[in-house]
């Protein structure tokens, strides 16, 4: 499968494939599971990153974004004016690898874009599950 082929859409099965790590199906089923959200396959032409991604989106709000890699995958996170407070009030207790991620992505109009890479389930994992479940929170509409 060739992920910057722009006329052959993978299915998820076929990207979790190339990924090979089972941990890609298992973040993927926790989203679908406890946000109620379905994955859409899309072709970036973006020049730092081309190629298929999965999105997972809330209420027409990205969740986060997946960019396949061999043996692992990257989920952009996008911390925005909402999320920050709350964010940072728990990035205290995140893992160090987290931590340093969000200080050393810039920031820019009030958001952050986070470029995790994801191999194990282990504390950045649980971190990252953490961030998506403020996101989410705040894709709820009022009452």
């Amino acid at each position: 499968m060739n992920l910057q082929d722009r006329t052959t859409a993978p299915t998820l099965e076929e990207i979790a494939e190339h990924i090979r790590n089972p941990l890609f199906q298992e973040f993927c089923s926790n989203l679908q599971t406890n946000y109620k959200c379905r994955e859409k396959i899309e072709y970036s032409a973006c020049s730092m990153e081309p190629g298929w991604n999965v999105k997972f989106k809330k209420s027409g709000k990205a969740l986060c974004t997946i960019y396949p890699r061999e043996s692992y995958f990257t989920a952009m996170l996008v911390v925005g004016r909402a999320e920050k407070e709350p964010f940072e009030a728990i990035l205290p207790a995140c893992s160090p690898e987290m931590r340093k991620i969000y200080q050393n992505t810039k920031e820019g109009n009030g958001m952050r874009w986070l470029m995790i890479d994801l191999e194990d389930q282990d504390a950045l994992y649980n971190d990252v599950l953490r961030l998506i479940a403020i996101r989410a929170a705040k894709t709820k509409k009022p009452a």
